[in-house]
């Protein structure tokens, strides 16, 4: 009895500390990818999408991932949402936004006309949020609500400090602007900063205010971490109840007869993780990337786990099935995954370190310790939430839907647990839509002039205004295209660009379905040849593994219509 007295306390202290340090934020070990993305939250009109590297735009969707490289451009009469953690960027009509580097510790957003408003709810300890310009690097340096103008041909910035603060960054010299302040910046070498009085509040404020107020009032914050994003989501299309094992669940409203998770939607290739779902449901963000499914009565419930401040994001939450002979007897390859259940193991199919494999399983594996060995686990979702599609459509990122292929019980029970897909995507996979003329903007370009200190151009500045001085219009994107290339002021400097799809493409089809490796990125950097993949395959994660039948657990009835407000 003393024994098992023990035992059980030892084991809860280990919980409450791996709980601990999943509260924290995460710090990933070199080359692992990063813990936080944005998601594109939101899309009206015309709004076209370059991935990182690329010279080609696309269409893009609502939820796809959008990671350091990656850019957007709003078109006329249309706008765009990111949420980012614990900060939102929306950007107004004729606006060219790169995400210049997104990490665990910062977001550097660079504009290179337009107009956008970034939120920031919270600011972590070590984060830092910095909007480059044509005109000056912005450091924004409290929770707050900043507006960002610039004109099209670069030569003037407007920033208005709704709340918070920010500074200024030039040739080594800083300007602090204040809540209530406005400031107006002209010139790229030679900066000048002068003080204007706030403009006031337009339709685009407006629109910005009330996607806050959605956001700043949903109630599932009290289950999933509000770093998370697209949490504010789950309030609206779905419901919460406590179950006796798994803690809060939530559960979807108004889904179709026989919808299983990861089937209405698509798999697309984001760097640095390959294979992503991207789904249909406007709601999939969070529960696709974050958390488990479980299968509670006639329910499909997400189960998040504990709530955590430093939450790591994951491609998609699946184990994908194959292995010799799988396929439909007639020579077509098939692709088969299906969810993982609460406490299964997510095994990446890309890059990481010991560090990440434990952050992205902490909350919904209990025994993280032994994480690496991936052993005798049951997959209660194999049987009825297996979905498949033809090698082509998988390779082509479409939308699966429609063209999930039926699979027998036996097809089911002889296909093996593998480690990833070996499928190499098409270009369209990459790109994620249909291909679009290019947007009337400049040539990207991050750097700055040589003059000043660390290549940072000069600032000059002028005193706050004492009254009546003349606003600068608000929405300067609509000069029309200029033809010089576009150069923003960076205070940090991004990360190189990513290698094009085109030149890492013959590397990646000697590993099919596997992203390249950081060192072989690298070596295509500096024109080598990509060279061997040095990381090792899961291959006890490959076995197959002993199961038992799945078992579906009954709820009560009176359990069904809960909910926690």
């Amino acid at each position: 009895m003393k024994m098992t007295l023990w035992r059980t306390l030892f084991v809860s202290m280990v919980l409450l500390l791996l709980t601990g340090l999943a509260t924290q934020p995460v710090f990933a070990d070199e080359g692992d990818p990063p813990a936080r993305v944005a998601r594109l939250s939101l899309v009206q009109g015309k709004v076209s999408f370059q991935p990182a590297g690329e010279t080609q735009w696309s269409e893009v969707s609502v939820n796809r991932t959008v990671s350091t490289g990656d850019r957007l451009y709003a078109d006329e009469q249309s706008r765009a949402e990111l949420e980012v953690g614990p900060y939102a960027v929306r950007l107004s009509q004729t606006t060219d936004l790169t995400v210049a580097n997104l990490n665990d510790q910062l977001m550097q957003l660079g504009l290179g006309q337009g107009s956008i408003r970034v939120t920031v709810y919270e600011l972590p300890a070590n984060n830092s949020v910095e909007i480059d310009t044509p005109n000056g690097a912005l450091t924004l340096l409290r929770a707050g609500s900043y507006r960002v103008d610039t004109s099209a041909d670069g030569s003037a910035t407007q920033v208005t400090v709704n709340a918070g603060s920010l500074e200024v960054t030039g040739g080594g010299v800083t300007q602090a602007v204040q809540s209530g302040q406005a400031v107006h910046l002209t010139g790229t070498e030679s900066i000048q900063v002068s003080f204007v009085s706030p403009p006031q509040p337009d339709e685009f404020d407006n629109w910005c205010a009330g996607r806050d107020r959605r956001i700043e009032k949903y109630s599932s914050g009290e289950y999933v971490s509000r770093s998370v994003p697209g949490s504010e989501d789950l309030d609206e299309y779905g419901r919460w109840r406590n179950d006796p094992e798994y803690g809060p669940v939530w559960y979807p409203n108004n889904i179709p007869p026989g919808w299983v998770p990861y089937r209405q939607g698509r798999w697309a290739w984001v760097e640095p993780w390959g294979w992503t779902w991207v789904e249909a449901e406007p709601w999939g963000f969070v529960p696709f990337h974050y958390g488990r499914w479980a299968h509670l009565g006639p329910l499909w419930v997400w189960v998040p786990g504990p709530v955590v401040v430093g939450p790591v994001y994951a491609p998609a939450l699946v184990a994908f099935v194959g292995g010799p002979g799988f396929s439909l007897g007639t020579g077509v390859g098939l692709q088969a995954w299906f969810p993982l259940g609460p406490r299964e193991a997510f095994v990446p199919w890309y890059h990481y370190g010991p560090t990440y494999l434990r952050e992205v399983n902490v909350t919904n594996v209990r025994n993280v310790t032994n994480i690496t060995t991936f052993t005798n686990i049951r997959y209660v979702n194999r049987e009825g939430a297996t979905t498949a599609v033809s090698s082509e459509v998988f390779r082509g990122g479409l939308l699966v839907g429609a063209r999930a292929v039926q699979l027998t019980p036996e097809q089911i029970s002889r296909a093996q647990v593998v480690p990833h897909p070996e499928v190499t995507p098409a270009a369209h996979a990459v790109f994620g839509g249909r291909a679009m003329v290019a947007p009337p903007v400049r040539a990207e370009k991050f750097g700055a002039t040589a003059t000043g200190p660390r290549g940072l151009p000069t600032i000059t500045r002028t005193a706050p205004p004492t009254g009546g001085t003349k606003p600068v219009p608000t929405g300067m994107g609509h000069f029309g295209p200029p033809a010089t290339p576009n150069r923003v002021i960076a205070k940090n400097p991004p990360p190189e660009r990513n290698v094009p799809f085109l030149s890492r493409e013959p590397a990646m089809s000697a590993h099919p379905g596997r992203p390249l490796e950081p060192q072989q990125i690298e070596n295509l950097r500096k024109g080598k040849p990509a060279g061997p993949m040095q990381d090792k395959e899961a291959i006890s994660h490959a076995a197959k593994a002993p199961r038992e039948p799945a078992k579906t657990k009954s709820a009560p009835k009176e359990e069904l219509h809960e909910q926690k407000h």
